[in-house]
């Protein structure tokens, strides 16, 4: 039949839950990887990232693409959220047929949908 649970815990668990689900939501991402297909602080570093993450994206429509800006005026082209190197690694595989000079990064990647 039916029976019954009972949890006997510290208050104290409670807080520390409450406080790590605030600090999470705080978070703009979690560690992981990307694929960086573009790095130039060239004049024409903006227009080329453009073209490139267009080409990537017309390329690999399923793989999300962004650039980054980073001081001292560096344009990059990285590609994918990845938990782990090994899964980026299957990924960067497929991407270097197209773009061979393109390499894993350790980076800040989107928190997973759902």
């Amino acid at each position: 039949g039916a029976g019954t649970l009972s949890i006997v815990q510290n208050a104290a668990v409670d807080t520390l839950i409450s406080r790590h689900i605030i600090a999470n939501r705080k978070l703009k991402g979690m560690e992981g990887f990307r694929i960086q297909i573009y790095n130039s602080n060239n004049r024409n570093a903006r227009e080329e990232s453009n073209k490139i993450n267009a080409e990537f994206l017309s390329k690999f429509p399923d793989i999300p693409s962004k650039i980054e800006f980073e001081d001292p005026g560096y344009f990059k082209v990285r590609a994918g959220n990845y938990r782990t190197k090994f899964e980026g690694t299957k990924y960067l595989n497929m991407v270097r047929r197209v773009f061979p000079n393109a390499y894993l990064v350790p980076s800040l990647i989107d928190f997973p949908k759902g």
